[in-house]
């Protein structure tokens, strides 16, 4: 991140320049506000740019940045791997979570090395939800991942991509919150173990296991602080254009995640931009600001443009009342927020589990876990005298607020204070997520809790100024303050309750598939569109394998797994004749329905429609991964026959005699 003129990635500059360091041997806070806070004191700002303070001379580090920089990021995703074991033994086993998001994000990395390949459009795509296709603006498609990965992709498969970056991004979580953290934390061990508690808190462990576009996403809210800080520092071209690149470069990992990034870029920004400082005209600030901004909109701007075609095409928001539900259950509980991770029970350690997180793990660990909590708050308190360390306060504690969603969960009570009503879900108006997603274009920020993700950098900095603290000051309790902070660091997998895995191939099952090389259509049973928000006549849960086979394969597939289902393509698929008779014996639709969305007048009509639709659409394969009486005699009528039983799942195929005919 360091521009022109910019000290190294072990500099220990700190927010705003407030030098809280140990200078000469003191450990004096400073107190000068204004603009002398602005430049850096002598003693330690004046050191080697990897001086390691309270080293007897120059190390390693100093004469060679680079290789100590190495070493931090080695350590880190070690630590990484072990604080998510048994994650990393999937890319040697051939396995990935029994999960359609699992599912899903295989074949995301495999469709952008498709795309990038035959140099074609990876925000559209007719090889999911096929013939119909759906717009992937709003997908958690991961495109800078899926270029950056793309190597891998070529030579491994995707599969082996997505166990690489989940196994990996604990590891750079951490490593760019030590890099944010050294620009305020006084001295390296204080920074490392912030970006220890960054990267390898449960929640963010979690995400790593099940939601790897956040925890990817996660990557870049250390680094846009960072660049924030080094822009108002140094304001000219060169760090606005480092701000803008990674803010652009977020949008192109995560929707979620770019709108956390540009909150702390924000935040950093903000009170700069507002203080008068006559060495940096308020011109030269906004200038900087602009075009930082000029530069994201650029980097970010094939993404933008997707998002833009899926809004025109009434893909990209749903009612109001669709989304509260979401809403009100997603925010994590008050004062659970601050209590024990759940980690420590998964450890054995069951004499704790009254004093932990009680809430769903569906959605991550939605708690900074004590240890963190306590070493925040001691942070505060022992840099008091610094303005960054209160806004650095005011960041964890607005986070965590917004994190409560719009109803406030103490225990097993909920309260709405001044309920109003959104479709059938009571909200809170004095609750601020109540209004953050009434903000144009985050209305589908549904999930409350992930913004505890944003609350956990600034906790994760505060955090690192106690380790300094007690490093000088009561270094005997360091030790017991690792221990208890390993113990909630972390996750091992599961939700709650254990995770199946499924294998990354099935060639008994595909085998026959891969080898036709028709290009005809798969169509897997129990079949429908998935999403992040549960659309009514969507279809059934499909199994996870389907989207993971379709990379194996290479064939179209019917089902699909979407971060939001756009809802003309639902309803172009429940008005295709052959979908809304299997979506009628799946029980999914009612018959009036289907020939209604059909105009089918009949059953008969139906079904014979059905039958020619299929033909049309060169269904050339279904695979029936848990069969009844009805979708079996759907499909017979329908021309399709048994052909061969692999791996729990039957295979059908056009009957010999309709192919024949054509």
């Amino acid at each position: 991140m360091a521009g022109p003129g910019s000290r190294g990635a072990g500099s220990p500059e700190y927010l705003n320049n407030e030098n809280a360091g140990i200078a000469n041997g003191s450990h004096r806070m400073s107190t000068e506000t204004g603009a002398s806070a602005l430049q850096p004191r002598r003693g330690l700002a004046q050191r080697a740019p990897n001086h390691v303070p309270g080293s007897s001379g120059p190390g390693l580090a100093s004469r060679h940045p680079a290789v100590g920089q190495l070493v931090i990021l080695a350590g880190y995703i070690a630590a990484g791997i072990l604080a998510t074991w048994p994650r990393a033994t999937y890319l040697v086993q051939g396995k990935l979570p029994a999960t359609r998001d699992a599912g899903s994000y295989v074949w995301d990395f495999w469709w952008v090395f498709h795309q990038i390949e035959h140099l074609g459009n990876p925000w559209f795509t007719r090889s999911i939800a096929a013939p119909i296709g759906t717009h992937l603006g709003y997908h958690a498609l991961m495109p800078l991942e899926g270029l950056v990965m793309t190597p891998i992709t070529a030579a491994f498969g995707p599969s082996a991509s997505y166990n690489l970056l989940s196994i990996l991004s604990p590891g750079l979580m951490s490593y760019t919150a030590y890099r944010a953290a050294r620009l305020w934390v006084p001295s390296r061990t204080g920074a490392i173990a912030a970006g220890a508690f960054y990267g390898l808190s449960a929640d963010l462990a979690w995400h790593a296991w099940y939601q790897v576009n956040l925890a990817a996403g996660a990557v870049f809210l250390p680094l846009a602080l960072e660049a924030a800080v080094r822009l108002r520092r140094r304001a000219g071209a060169p760090q606005s254009a480092v701000l803008g690149a990674v803010l652009g470069a977020s949008l192109l990992t995560d929707q979620e995640s770019a709108v956390l990034a540009i909150i702390v870029a924000v935040a950093a920004l903000l009170p700069w931009l507002l203080r008068h400082d006559s060495r940096q005209p308020i011109e030269q600030k906004v200038a900087s600001t602009a075009l930082a901004t000029a530069v994201m909109l650029v980097v970010a701007s094939p993404q933008i443009v997707a998002m833009a075609q899926q809004t025109g095409m009434a893909g990209a928001s749903y009612p109001r009342a669709l989304l509260a539900p979401y809403y009100v259950t997603s925010g994590t509980e008050f004062p659970a927020a601050f209590s024990i991770s759940p980690r420590v029970v998964r450890l054995g350690l069951s004499i704790v589990r009254p004093a932990t997180y009680p809430g769903p793990l569906g959605d991550g660990v939605p708690t900074y876990g004590l240890m963190l909590s306590v070493l925040a708050a001691i942070g505060l308190a022992v840099s008091w005298r610094r303005r960054t360390a209160w806004y650095l306060a005011l960041l964890w504690l607005g986070a965590t607020a917004l994190a409560l969603g719009a109803t406030l969960r103490i225990g097993n009570q909920s309260y709405v204070p001044l309920a109003e009503t959104w479709g059938h879900s009571r909200v809170s108006p004095l609750l601020p997520y109540t209004w953050f997603v009434q903000l144009p274009g985050l209305s589908g920020f549904r999930e409350a809790d992930r913004i505890m993700i944003l609350g956990l950098l600034p906790a994760s900095l505060l955090a690192g100024a106690a380790v300094n603290w007690l490093r000088h000051h009561a270094v005997w309790v360091i030790v017991p303050v690792a221990m208890l902070a390993v113990v909630e660091a972390g996750w091992p997998g599961g939700i709650g309750r254990p995770l199946g895995t499924m294998p990354t191939t099935l060639p008994a099952l595909d085998g026959p598939i891969a080898a036709d090389h028709s290009d005809s259509l798969v169509v897997d049973v129990p079949f429908g569109l998935r999403g992040g928000v549960t659309l009514p006549n969507e279809g059934a849960r499909f199994d996870p394998e389907a989207q993971v086979l379709a990379t194996a394969d290479g064939h179209p597939r019917s089902v699909a797994y979407l971060a939001r289902i756009p809802s003309p393509v639902l309803l172009a698929v429940r008005r295709n004749p052959f979908y809304a008779g299997l979506l009628t014996a799946q029980g999914d639709q009612l018959v009036r329905q289907a020939e209604e969305l059909t105009g089918a007048h009949t059953y008969q009509a139906l079904v014979a429609a059905a039958r020619a639709e299929s033909r049309r659409m060169n269904v050339g394969w279904i695979i029936v991964w848990h069969s009844t009486e009805r979708i079996r005699r759907y499909l017979a009528v329908t021309g399709f026959r048994f052909h061969y039983r692999a791996n729990g799942a039957s295979v059908y195929r056009p009957d010999a005699a309709e192919v024949s005919r054509e």
